[in-house]
Parts: C-alpha cells; sequence; structure tokens
C-alpha cells in the first residue's frame, strides 16, 4: 500500500471549462486534464463576457467531470479531495465551479479544497517538474503581472505588480488592434514571427527604474497610436509591429525579472530557481530571455508545458492535492473571492526591498 492522494479539480475563473484528476504517487500524474475552450463564444465581441462564460460553464462542466474520472479510470469514491478554483476571476464562473465542487465533496463526503487560482499557477512548476522551495515566480497572464517568492504552499512575498494593466493584455489588445483574432497572445507571437522588431519604436515602461513593479498601459496607448497615424497596415507592418511589441513586452518582463532576481539573490541563497507561470509565460521569446537571465544568476529556469502555462483543471488539482497533503482543507461554506492575492499583506503597500 501507498500513502498518495488522488485530487479531481475544476478550473471556472474565466472562459476555461476544465476538469482534471490529478495523482502525487509514485511522483506527480496527471491521469486526465480536459478543457474545454469556449473560443467559439467569445470570438466575435473580442474578448471574454462575463455571462457568457458563465452559461458555458453550467452547460459543459457535469460532462466533463464524467469524462475526466472515466478518462482517468478512477472511481469517484477513490478520490482523497476535490478542489475548485474559488478565486480570483469572474464571480459568476467562480460560483459554478466552486457549487458543483463542494456538491461533489458533500455527496462523497470528501473534504473540500478552495483554491487561488494565483497560486495554481505558481505550484504549476512542481507538477511538472521537481521544483523545491523557495524559488522566484514570474507570473504573468491576461491578468495579472507579479513577481513573487515562492517560500512554500501559503507562502507567498510579492516583489513587484503592474500598476495598471497586465502584460497578456498588451499582448490581447494589440491583437484585437491588428485583427489577429483572439485569443491574442498566441496569435501576436505567430504574426511576429519572421517580422522586423527594430521598424516601430514603442516604450519600455519603467525599464532602468528601481524596484519590481510593471506598467502596461503606455504601451498600449503607444501602440494603438502608431496604428492611427500609419495608415493601411499590410502584412508586412502587421509582423513588424507584432515583432516590435513582442519584443518590448519581453524586454520590460526582462528588466524587472531581473530586479527581483538580484534581491531574491542576495536574501535567498539557498534558492536556485526562477520559475515563470501563466499564459504569457508559454511565449517562445519570453522563455529563452528568462532562461539566459536565470543562467546569468547562477539559477535554474523552470516553466510548465504550454499547456500547463494557460488556465487548465490540471494546476487546480494540484494546488489542491499540495494542500490537502498539508491537512489545508476548507469548509463548504468558503467563499468565492473575485479579488484574492496571494500576499495579502502586498495587496495595499508597495513592497518594501531594503
Amino acid at each position: 500500500m501507498h500513502n498518495g492522494l488522488t485530487v479531481l479539480g475544476i478550473e471556472t475563473s474565466c472562459d476555461e471549462t476544465a476538469v482534471a484528476v490529478v495523482g502525487d504517487w509514485p511522483q506527480p500524474t496527471i491521469h486526465a486534464n480536459l478543457i474545454r475552450s469556449q473560443l467559439v463564444e467569445h470570438a466575435p465581441y473580442g474578448g471574454v463576457v462575463p455571462e457568457i462564460a458563465a452559461r458555458a460553464h453550467l452547460d459543459h462542466l457535469d460532462g466533463l467531470v464524467v469524462g475526466a474520472l472515466a478518462e482517468a479510470g478512477i472511481a469517484f469514491d477513490r478520490l482523497d479531495g476535490i478542489a475548485a478554483a474559488a478565486g480570483p476571476g469572474l464571480i459568476g464562473g467562480l460560483i459554478v465551479g466552486s457549487m458543483a465542487a463542494k456538491g461533489l465533496a458533500w455527496a462523497a463526503g470528501k473534504p473540500f479544497l478552495a483554491v487561488n487560482h494565483l497560486e495554481a499557477h505558481a505550484l504549476a512548476a512542481r507538477l511538472a517538474h521537481e521544483v523545491a522551495f523557495p524559488y522566484l515566480l514570474l507570473l504573468v497572464s491576461g491578468g495579472h503581472s507579479q513577481l513573487l517568492v515562492c517560500a512554500g504552499v501559503g507562502q507567498y512575498r510579492q516583489l513587484g505588480t503592474s500598476r495598471d494593466d497586465a502584460a497578456g493584455e498588451a499582448f490581447d489588445k494589440t491583437a484585437k488592434l491588428l485583427g489577429l483574432g483572439y485569443p491574442g497572445g498566441p496569435a501576436l507571437e505567430r504574426a511576429a514571427q519572421g517580422g522586423d522588431p527594430s521598424r516601430f519604436v514603442l516604450p519600455r515602461p519603467l525599464r532602468g527604474r528601481e524596484g519590481c513593479d510593471f506598467s502596461f498601459s503606455g504601451l498600449k496607448t503607444a501602440v494603438r497610436q502608431v496604428i492611427a497615424g500609419h495608415g493601411p497596415f499590410g502584412p508586412d507592418a502587421v509582423a513588424d509591429l507584432a515583432a516590435s511589441v513582442e519584443l518590448a513586452i519581453c524586454d520590460t518582463l526582462i528588466d524587472r525579472t531581473a530586479n527581483a532576481l538580484r534581491w531574491f539573490c542576495r536574501h535567498y541563497p539557498e534558492g536556485n530557481s526562477l520559475v515563470a507561470a501563466g499564459g504569457v509565460a508559454a511565449n517562445g521569446r519570453l522563455r529563452a530571455r528568462l532562461a539566459a537571465l536565470a543562467a546569468s544568476a547562477g539559477l535554474a529556469f523552470v516553466a510548465p508545458p504550454p499547456a500547463l502555462c494557460t488556465d487548465n483543471g490540471a494546476m487546480i488539482a494540484w494546488a489542491g492535492l499540495e494542500r490537502l497533503r498539508l491537512g489545508l482543507v476548507d469548509g463548504l461554506d468558503a467563499p468565492v473571492r473575485p479579488r484574492w492575492p496571494l500576499d495579502e499583506a502586498a495587496a495595499t503597500a508597495s513592497a518594501d526591498l531594503s
């Protein structure tokens, strides 16, 4: 007999309906990881419509739960816990997923685990790789740009965050302005291939300054002005602007991460990894730049496979499993939290990086 755990995870915080079954014996294993994309529903609007997202979760969640258990070959009563993303995110979707998970947990008499979606991203690297605490995390997605020290499960120190927009939002907005489709990040990365990143001069907000905060609203404004003043964009101009935006975002992320890395190495000499997570962490140019930055500091660079960077149920299940191992179980009255910072103390104050 072994003492391994198996957890079912539900992710409904935005526009992906996802269910997964993950275990930790004899090593972290994804037994099933089903994702139902809502691209078709939201594509006409160029972005996520919260009510449409919530209704789609309702329509498809039950079938995905049944499918995930069948694919995993694990009976419902053999699960050790049920986890769901309880925030941050769109409240309608969070309610759908959380209530479904609570109902399943109650019916099966299993522990319920209310997972912070950001913590799931933060811990996803430990599902795919052997990564020891503490490590420095760059969390970059459509809604978040943060630098954090991950000292343990539930133990996070925020070093920097976006003062306005997230990096993923800059990708998405540019893609929408250029008519590249939705989701914008992958579309812009494809368009940038072969483009000239030096053709358009764009700002790198906060580059060269102290601290680890980000700002991308000025970059978005600059892109809008370039498009408005350029006239019709042919294929070459689209590729060049896409490449210019991608480079500007990567330059900014690398600059701020370098500041955080220097601080991390001074204060956590036992740490040996720089981790990237979130949808933007799937970007190939960014991964290469981060790997070089980590190597320059003598650290390993770790990022989950691209499929585990975007929203998925496996990361929710794994975060739930990590919490379950520590006895961090939640009651069935646990609330959903549209806003849920990993570092509560930093949510209302700037980080002290002295």
